[in-house]
């Protein structure tokens, strides 16, 4: 069955404070090279038959209108794997 991958992150211009947190431990832990995280989510959609270009369209809808907050989030990324 067929799953399309939606990928939403926080809007680059928000501060991310699950991403400072993270930053913040890897630079005591010892991994200071990474200057900066920022933390998003991923939603998987698994499908029955073919994605079809009106599918996508319709995945892409319930992105921005259901699994991302469109104020503070941008939807980043969205496709199919099989």
């Amino acid at each position: 069955m067929p799953t399309i991958v939606v990928d939403v992150m926080p809007k680059a211009e928000l501060l991310d404070p699950q991403g400072k947190a993270v930053t913040g431990s890897l630079a005591r832990l010892g991994h200071g090279a990474f200057q900066n995280v920022r933390i998003g989510k991923r939603i998987e959609l698994t499908v029955e038959g073919e994605v079809t270009d009106e599918l996508l369209a319709q995945a892409q809808q319930v992105a921005d209108d259901i699994l991302s907050n469109g104020v503070i989030e941008d939807v980043v990324g969205i496709e199919v794997v099989e």
